[in-house]
């Protein structure tokens, strides 16, 4: 009887790697896409419930309170600087603009798709002369919508009576 010796040859070796990369390759841009999507549908979730924060805040607290925010942070936690809250009220009715800069691994039309109400272009002319509420709140509003390329914004309107 011949002894042979345990173990994997060589070329059965090389066919499990190839099996294995072949699985890799085929993995990989379903993970990718899963990993885009969740940062677009985060995006979306983040423009509304910043939206719903300030709006919340306005009802709580009164129309007039909404003068006395100084930053993101006081309506919403751990808020990206990539956020500005844009907000303009007569007579109790606000209109308000959420913008988020996108960064390189956020689509812009893919969060539209996500959020149909948002858009890349700012819909109001006069947002320049609103009042802005941002993570610190430094720098000037025309400095936020110039350095802002691509940006999307999630315009509400809501009333306090």
């Amino acid at each position: 009887m011949k002894n042979r010796k345990r173990g994997f040859s060589l070329v059965e070796l090389l066919i499990v790697l190839a099996v294995i990369a072949a699985l890799i390759a085929t993995i990989t841009p379903v993970a990718l896409n899963a990993i885009q999507k969740a940062k677009v549908t985060q995006v979306a979730q983040n423009l509304k419930t910043l939206a719903s924060a300030f709006e919340n805040k306005a009802y709580v607290d009164g129309a007039n309170a909404a003068d006395g925010l100084a930053k993101l942070s006081d309506i919403a936690r751990d808020v990206s600087s990539d956020y500005i809250l844009y907000y303009t009220h007569t007579a109790g009715t606000f209109t308000c603009v959420v913008a988020f800069t996108p960064t390189d691994s956020v689509n812009p039309d893919k969060v539209i798709e996500a959020l149909p109400t948002a858009v890349k272009v700012a819909p109001f002319t006069t947002i320049s002369s609103w009042k802005t509420l941002t993570k610190s709140n430094t720098g000037t509003k025309d400095e936020a919508l110039s350095s802002s390329d691509g940006q999307i914004f999630y315009p509400f309107i809501f009333s306090v009576y």
